[in-house]
């Protein structure tokens, strides 16, 4: 009984209303309470809940508002020893020139087709990412968030096809209520399957210089390590066609190297310029090194 009651008294400690039942068959209770019972984090848990509250307007649009109240609302049913934690600090998002974002995508999309994949329906949607705006019937399977990027694991029925795509460039039309069956995912895994994916709809990022040249490796393999913001396209099965930006040519000329395969049909005259200079660069510092 010492027990019941210590626990009891911790429970109350948290801020849960316990009632205390008199009579035969009597014991405790939780009370009726009208307000969300405390959340109980530990202090790993409340810091994970406050830098994500507060960064996902990053990556989803029409969200931020929503997303401060509900920090706000999470912080006051958070027992102090919790909130203590939440509160410690204020997260302010900065964009890296190197991360190649894309803009953040619209929350009311992934609503639906959040809902889509977690109802099984099929989804009819307006598709962009082809080379004429198209309308599709998918099985939606997985979402995947990659390179500040969002992106559909779908197959798609009539094409008997998987499918990675970027999610604005979808809009969906009415919902079709029609269920199908999971299918097992290619790679077993959606993330891997859409980073081995090249034709999954993206396009090149508006930088200042932008550049292409054939790289001497299979597309998926490129496709996987091609930093946002840029395009492969398939050439042959050991070759590609490596598209992509940055703020200059010696800058895009650096980012074509760490592919460490040969390159040819480089493409503008600028980035063979860059490419030459980085070499004599290169040769001159070596030489001053012996």
């Amino acid at each position: 009984m010492r027990t019941v009651r210590r626990d009891i008294d911790t429970l109350r400690e948290l801020g849960y209303e316990i009632e205390a039942v008199r009579g035969a068959g009597g014991g405790y209770r939780l009370g009726r309470a009208t307000r969300l019972p405390p959340v109980v984090f530990d202090e790993d848990q409340a810091v994970a809940a406050a830098v994500a509250l507060q960064t996902v307007p990053t990556i989803l649009s029409g969200i931020r508002e929503n997303a401060a109240r509900a920090l706000a609302t999470l912080r006051q049913v958070m027992p102090a020893r919790s909130r203590v934690h939440a509160e410690a600090f204020t997260v302010s998002a900065a964009r890296n020139y190197w991360e190649f974002p894309a803009a953040p995508i619209d929350a009311e999309i992934i609503r639906v087709i959040g809902g889509a994949i977690n109802r099984q329906h099929i989804v009819r949607a307006d598709y962009t990412g082809e080379d004429e705006p198209t309308t599709l019937t998918l099985e939606p399977h997985d979402l995947v968030v990659w390179a500040a990027r969002w992106y559909l694991v779908a197959f798609q029925p009539d094409a008997d096809r998987w499918r990675a795509m970027r999610i604005d460039r979808l809009e969906p039309r009415m919902p079709t209520g029609r269920t199908f069956d999971r299918r097992d995912v290619p790679h077993g895994d959606p993330v891997a399957f859409v980073m081995s994916t090249y034709d999954r709809g993206d396009t090149p990022a508006e930088w200042p210089c932008r550049g292409s040249a054939l790289v001497a490796l299979p597309a998926p393999v490129v496709a996987r390590f091609a930093p946002g913001g840029s395009t492969v396209e398939h050439d042959t099965d050991s070759s590609c066609r490596l598209t992509l930006g940055a703020w200059s040519w010696a800058g895009l000329a650096g980012l074509l190297l760490t592919f460490d395969a040969d390159l040819t049909d480089i493409e503008p005259a600028e980035l063979r310029q860059a490419l030459r200079s980085l070499r004599t660069r290169i040769d001159e510092g070596l030489g001053r090194s012996v």
